[in-house]
């Protein structure tokens, strides 16, 4: 079981995480959970750092900002004992969970399930764990794997220790079709693929770390997307509460052709113009970028008729736009491009769905009903799975809505 930073904001709110827990351990369950920091408290930590000194270390970084999820698991395992259930809270070293030297954004390189898998036989001793967390064992430093990085250390959790599955409770009651505050017709999804999952963690939907997908997907642990603003007594432990499954592939009986659309405003758009069109450009161009850690999404080539000639058109996330083009007029002597462009107010929207496999002309109705709103579609990508489109910032949510409508994901 693993609760947000919302669901554990204060003392209330963690006396009614442990009832949620107290359920399912009353239902038989062995019980590991997994727990973020009090809402508001890593921005805190962070402004607190960033306050004694703008440059600062990123281990001390570390070890300050993982002192959030380390209350947060010693108040949860007081309030199990108020309730009479045996709990003792971990932190990240003391299982171990073991990391990558990367602070601030460290990859899990493995755990030993081992101990609390002989507390739970030995005790029936509920595990209480701080999220967010490891160790570089060759350094003994603690390390932190970045935002969101409480869902990963859970599906990673659950895999060491062989978990039936993954109760991610956070604010919202399930992975939707697209965000209902865009689209109040929007459902919630019963079931959803790693695959698609990924995709759309990927690509804007909030609801999941894209690692702890991967995590999922790779290991096999079916991670279920819950609210933790149900009461705890009105669920039937026993039975399935409202919420969304992502699952493998074969445990979906019936495809939809288009399962949701995932959107994201954070895109930059920069536009290389004039370039000559021989081997080795595209290098010069994505070389220098990837030498500087900037992502780069969609790329769209267009040469020109007497094939001298080439634009480049790709998209990098907004965060990174300065950099990008500072990247880029560094080199311009090697590129060789007449003029640069660019923009920021754009946004990407992408189509999911695992049923596109078999489908044809999915992303051909997309195109005809933008069009005949008048959307102006700026770069397209595909993959087997999805397609994004690139558009004006200003037409998101009438694109949104009708790709919403076409695809027929709306509530009847």
């Amino acid at each position: 079981m693993k609760f947000g930073g919302t669901s554990v904001a204060n003392i209330e709110r963690i006396r009614n995480v442990a009832q949620h827990v107290k359920r399912e351990v009353d239902a038989g369950h062995d019980v590991a959970v997994v727990v973020s920091a009090m809402s508001g408290k890593t921005n805190e930590l962070v402004a607190w750092a960033t306050e004694t000194s703008p440059l600062h270390d990123a281990r001390e970084y570390d070890a300050i900002v993982a002192s959030g999820e380390q209350v947060t698991s010693g108040l949860l395992a007081i309030a199990l004992q108020a309730l009479g259930i045996q709990a003792r809270s971990w932190q990240g070293w003391q299982i171990p969970i073991q990391t990558s030297e990367a602070h601030a954004s460290a990859r899990i390189t493995g755990i030993d399930g081992t101990e609390l898998i002989k507390r739970f036989k030995e005790r029936k001793e509920v595990a209480v764990i701080a999220g967010f967390q490891g160790i570089h064992e060759p350094t003994g430093r603690i390390t932190t794997l970045g935002r969101g990085g409480s869902d990963t250390s859970a599906v990673a959790i659950a895999a060491a220790i062989h978990a039936d599955r993954c109760d991610i409770y956070t604010d919202v009651d399930g992975v939707y079709t697209t965000d209902p505050r865009v689209v109040p017709k929007a459902k919630r999804l019963e079931k959803v693929a790693f695959e698609e999952m990924l995709e759309m963690a990927s690509l804007g939907a909030k609801v999941l770390q894209v690692r702890s997908v991967e995590l999922g997907m790779v290991h096999n642990v079916p991670v279920f997307v819950r609210s933790s603003f149900d009461k705890p007594e009105d669920i039937d432990p026993h039975g399935t509460p409202p919420g969304t499954l992502i699952c493998s592939e074969e445990e979906i009986m019936e495809n939809q052709v288009v399962t949701g659309i995932a959107f994201s405003k954070d895109e930059a758009q920069i536009s290389v113009r004039q370039i000559e069109d021989k081997p080795g450009i595209a290098a010069a161009i994505f070389g220098p970028l990837a030498d500087a850690s900037i992502n780069v999404d969609m790329i769209v080539q267009n040469v020109s008729e007497d094939g001298k000639y080439t634009d480049l058109t790709f998209t990098v996330p907004a965060s990174e736009y300065n950099r990008a083009k500072d990247t880029i007029t560094k080199a311009k002597d090697k590129i060789g491009y007449k003029a640069m462009d660019s923009a920021t107010d754009v946004a990407k929207v992408s189509v999911i769905g695992i049923g596109m496999r078999s489908h044809a002309g999915v992303a051909a109705q997309a195109f005809k009903a933008l069009s005949e709103r008048n959307i102006n579609i700026r770069a397209i990508t595909t993959s087997e799975i999805k397609f994004s489109l690139l558009i004006d910032a200003a037409y998101t949510e009438l694109a949104v809505r009708t790709l919403h409508t076409l695809y027929g994901l709306d509530q009847a």
